[in-house]
């Protein structure tokens, strides 16, 4: 039996819109019995998908905060005919705006950044507009930003990057990039994928998807070269200043799509031991990428992270079409007090 870390925590509901906005499904249990939950299910669903040994599955990884642990929140914003500014999030079962003051998830600077965004949202937004998706977000600095209000407005200056510090590690990332939701857990999960048994420093890690190269930096040492792949000219900017402030000369940013640039990069690969890394979308892999994966000859090992369960389990049944074998598999809370779950799995060609 699984034994997990007692962690005690008021059951009742701590939020006033709970229940009503549809982020969270699970204040009204303990931390316990919600890891518990998510451990189960996830357990169920891939073995019921895939050939996986149960002694692949490790025990879930809770994550170190339980509430204010978000540091981007994605709000809507709706003017109403008398001028009045609505901002909050959109419901389940009502519309077209549930309006907040605060959100118990997110960062505590968020949160309380809510009634200024209010204030100034409605002085920029032009008489014209009626609606607008806002992006709201922090990192480890003091600075909380937001965008969504007219043509580029969330890209930021060089200097108004946010960051987090990761295992030696300072990494920059904007309101226009995807980044990991939680921060607080992302030291664990770099620890968890530096101890895999995959790496080899003849080895080339290739990053697909790459971002703005956390995987990618967080691994360098421990391969002979790292390949970041990605598509988004915005995050490849970050990814390239990501790898020149932390002084690395073996790590290497490609913009470009996976199909276009990776079979090139990999069949130049001196080892036949190299190690692929994808974290894609939550929808998961198109049948053209997981054709792309199965076809690939010079890779021995491939890391997952999937924020879908489902969308995984469906992936991992075409991946096993290509002799690719799960072997690890580690559920880790990045979504505290929501349905979600992150997963790591590890593969391995046959």
């Amino acid at each position: 039996m699984i034994v997990l870390p007692q962690i005690p925590h008021e059951v009742r509901p701590v939020c006033p819109h709970f229940g009503s906005c549809g982020g969270c499904q699970h204040q009204d249990i303990s931390y316990h019995e919600e890891l518990r939950n998510k451990e189960s299910g996830l357990v169920s669903l891939l073995t019921q998908k895939v050939s996986i040994s149960l002694d692949a599955f490790s025990p879930i990884v809770p994550s170190p905060q339980i509430y204010h642990y978000r540091n981007r929140l994605d709000l809507k914003l709706v003017k109403r005919r008398d001028g009045r500014v609505d901002i909050g999030f959109s419901p389940e079962r009502k519309a077209p705006v549930l309006e907040i003051e605060a959100c118990l998830i997110a960062m505590e600077k968020i949160s309380r950044f809510i009634p200024r965004l209010r204030l100034e949202a409605s002085g920029k937004i032009p008489k014209d507009y009626r609606m607008a998706n806002l992006t709201v977000r922090c990192g480890d600095g003091g600075d909380v930003r937001w965008g969504g209000i007219g043509r580029r407005s969330l890209r930021l200056a060089e200097a108004d990057h946010f960051y987090t510090d990761i295992l030696g590690h300072r990494i920059y990332y904007s309101l226009d990039t995807f980044f990991q939701a939680n921060l607080s857990i992302l030291p664990e999960l770099g620890r968890i994928i530096r101890a895999l048994p995959v790496w080899d420093k003849e080895a080339v890690f290739f990053d697909l998807y790459g971002g703005v190269g956390l995987f990618g930096i967080l691994v360098h040492d421990l391969v002979a070269r790292v390949v970041n792949i990605e598509e988004n000219v915005h995050a490849v900017r970050i990814a390239e200043r990501n790898v020149r402030d932390n002084g690395l000369n073996n790590v290497e940013v490609l913009p470009g799509r996976i199909e276009d640039v990776l079979p090139k990069m990999l069949n130049n690969a001196k080892s036949a031991d190299n190690i692929v890394m994808i974290d894609p979308p939550r929808a998961g892999l198109s049948d053209k990428a997981i054709r792309l994966l199965n076809s690939l000859e010079r890779a021995r090992h491939l890391l997952y992270l999937s924020c879908n369960p489902q969308s995984l389990a469906e992936n991992l049944v075409g991946l096993s079409q290509g002799h690719w074998a799960t072997k690890f598999v580690q559920p880790l809370d990045f979504f505290p007090r929501t349905r979600h779950v992150e997963t790591l799995v590890l593969l391995q060609r046959n």
